[in-house]
């Protein structure tokens, strides 16, 4: 059985665009909730994380803003911009054509 992380390669920007969605979520939180929603399956780890936090931060589809946490710290809360609402149904689209193909594959092996 592959290691989570390995699931992860090329889909983690679809995941966490996907995860902050619904809300903003700090860094944290984000992996917390993709490890829940994903029966634990999926685990991302911080060095994984943050590099993808940052790069999607500059390729301009997050936006991060400090605010305090439910325990009380300040924490970077990430929110999807405009265009990374776009991102996302592209990704969504490449995913869904992706899958299908997989999908397909393994059916008619």
């Amino acid at each position: 059985m592959p290691k989570p992380s390995d699931l992860l390669q090329g889909t983690l920007d679809l995941l966490i665009l996907k995860t902050i969605a619904r809300e903003p979520l700090h860094g944290w939180g984000i992996a917390k909730r993709i490890q829940i929603l994903s029966g634990d399956v999926l685990a991302v780890g911080q060095g994984s994380l943050y590099p993808a936090l940052h790069r999607l931060e500059q390729q301009g589809w997050i936006t991060a803003e400090w605010k305090d946490s439910d325990l009380g710290r300040s924490a970077k809360f990430y929110v999807l911009t405009r265009e990374g609402k776009k991102q996302l149904e592209r990704e969504l689209k490449i995913w869904e054509r992706l899958s299908g193909a997989v999908h397909l594959l393994i059916e008619s092996a």
